[in-house]
């Protein structure tokens, strides 16, 4: 079951699982936003239990739910009190309803996490991010996500991959990089803050990474998975105006200061990829080669 299947993620889940030259015998439960309100207890507790009720077309009857559903709107959920409560629904109430229902039909479950739940480093150090690093939360979606994270270690102790990602952007829907590529045209110069570092992530390689972490014996637990490298918002800036065929130096560098939002951004968010090799599975692609086989695939990311 993929839930969240109407986002760029879960639509990267979704036809990887029911593509040609899928792994035969899957049976696939794609669940967007008008199929189940995921915050609704009944109504998530129905559709689990009517999936694992459902007779296998493989040998293989095992059970895993991949939870792409979130609400990602950082900004809206600081000022909004009703933006707030949704955030607080889909990111800390929904996965504990989900992983609660899990655990009444002995269910795995996947759930996407983000670097935005993590803290500091002591002293100001910068290094790739662990997962067992401290977390610090700073603002209501991170808090919520953060949230989401303990109901799902609460209710699947043995049975649960929690995979916090970065940066993510996909081929549908409005991302950073396609929001770049329109800028490109419609300004001479682009101001892109230049002090927060983080890894890109192709929704695609995460989905595939995803979909190899449910299939594997790795152990419940907490993982981290983005792009290879790490680079800035002005660096991944800069390399959409390349890829365009644009002058990357007409992204100029600024801080933080200069553009406030109403949610705090992580400065450090470059995730390490050391719990996901130690689980036997392939790292994620280097971000700018992920990046030019994004545009190559999806030439309309590149339309803005």
């Amino acid at each position: 079951m993929v839930t969240g299947a109407g986002g760029a993620l879960g639509t990267d889940l979704v036809d990887r699982l029911t593509a040609s030259g899928a792994p035969p015998g899957d049976s696939v439960v794609a669940l967007t936003r008008a199929d189940t309100d995921v915050t609704d207890p009944a109504a998530v507790r129905d559709a689990v239990h009517a999936w694992a009720a459902a007779p296998a077309d493989g040998a293989d009857d095992t059970a895993v739910l991949l939870n792409a559903a979130a609400f990602t709107a950082v900004d809206l959920a600081e000022t909004d009190p009703a933006a707030a409560a949704d955030a607080w629904a889909a990111n800390a109430e929904a996965p504990g309803l989900l992983a609660a229902a899990c655990a009444e039909v002995g269910a795995t479950m996947v759930h996407v996490s983000t670097d935005y739940v993590l803290g500091p480093l002591p002293d100001g150090a910068r290094r790739p991010l662990e997962p067992d690093d401290p977390t610090g939360p700073d603002g209501v979606y991170a808090r919520s996500k953060l949230a989401g994270e303990e109901r799902v270690r609460a209710a699947l102790p043995g049975a649960h991959h929690i995979v916090r990602t970065a940066w993510v952007y996909g081929a549908t829907g409005a991302n950073f990089v396609r929001t770049m590529a329109r800028l490109a045209r419609e300004r001479d110069t682009l101001d892109v803050v230049d002090d927060q570092h983080g890894s890109p992530t192709w929704s695609a390689d995460l989905a595939d990474g995803l979909l190899a972490l449910a299939r594997s014996s790795a152990p419940a637990g907490t993982r981290h998975a983005a792009g290879g490298g790490e680079t800035t918002w002005c660096g991944l800036a800069r390399a959409v105006f390349a890829e365009l065929g644009a002058d990357p130096d007409r992204v100029r560098p600024c801080d933080t200061a200069s553009f406030p939002r109403p949610a705090p951004r992580p400065a450090w968010s470059v995730l390490s990829d050391a719990s996901w090799r130690a689980a036997g599975l392939t790292p994620l692609p280097p971000w700018r080669d992920a990046l030019h086989a994004a545009v190559t695939r999806h030439p309309d990311l590149l339309l803005g």
